[in-house]
């Protein structure tokens, strides 16, 4: 067994391979102190994201610990998330601030 992906937070609904990933591969990633594992059920090239579950359409996807963006159609768990069935959110960073007292 060889760490092929990486999960960042443990909250992340996908992880990033480190390598090429071959449809039917198991993909190996450490969250915690566990390695877990599941299927490719496509091939994944080098640094794109695979689903960790079973998406809908418009679910949220978590990477960093921060939603990155919703799907724009269902993606199944092993297959790639990327800018084909996802898109991008606009965050109100504003609302996001620490506002300082005076």
């Amino acid at each position: 067994m060889k760490i092929n992906a990486l999960i960042i937070d443990d909250i992340d609904n996908v992880v990033t391979c480190v390598e090429e990933v071959a449809k039917g591969a198991e993909v190996f990633y450490r969250k915690g102190d566990e390695v877990l594992s599941f299927i490719a059920e496509e091939d994944i090239p080098y640094c794109h994201k695979i689903a960790l579950k079973d998406f809908a359409k418009g679910d949220e996807v978590i990477k960093y610990g921060e939603m990155i963006g919703k799907t724009l159609e269902p993606v199944a768990k092993g297959h790639r998330v990327w800018d084909k069935n996802i898109y991008s959110v606009p965050r109100d960073y504003e609302s996001e601030f620490v506002k300082e007292e005076n």
